[in-house]
Formats: C-alpha cells, structure tokens, sequence
C-alpha cells in the first residue's frame, strides 16, 4: 500500500457525493491517495530509494544524496 516513509501518511476514505445532492442513497465511496515521489534520500548515513510525500519533501524533513 501507498505509504510515506517519514510520516506514516497512507490513504484516506470516504464517500463521494453526487453532484445535486438531493437524495442521501447516492452515495459512492472513494480514496484520496497521498502525493507521493520516489526520491534518493541519505538515511542513517546510506543512500537509499524511498517513498516520501510532497509535503515532506517540502518541509525539509528529507535529506535528499
């Protein structure tokens, strides 16, 4: 499964509403999958492949080799 590597974020779940709303029945579920990239990444002094979500990536909590 789609996980991020740094801060444990996988996907969510939920349902996907229908466009007028006008009856509760139409209903159908969905995911929201994280933003995830494959990056060359230092860890504990390797160079290493991992899976780290965009907003890791942004916030500097990866060091990237």
């Amino acid at each position: 499964m789609a996980k991020c590597e740094v801060c444990e974020k996988t996907a969510g779940y939920g349902n996907k509403l229908s466009i007028t709303r006008s009856h509760i029945s139409k209903r159908t579920s969905r995911t929201w999958k994280p933003n995830l990239r494959t990056v060359k990444a230092d860890v504990n002094g390797e160079v290493k492949r991992i899976h780290v979500c965009a907003k890791c990536l942004k916030d500097g909590k990866v060091k990237r080799a």
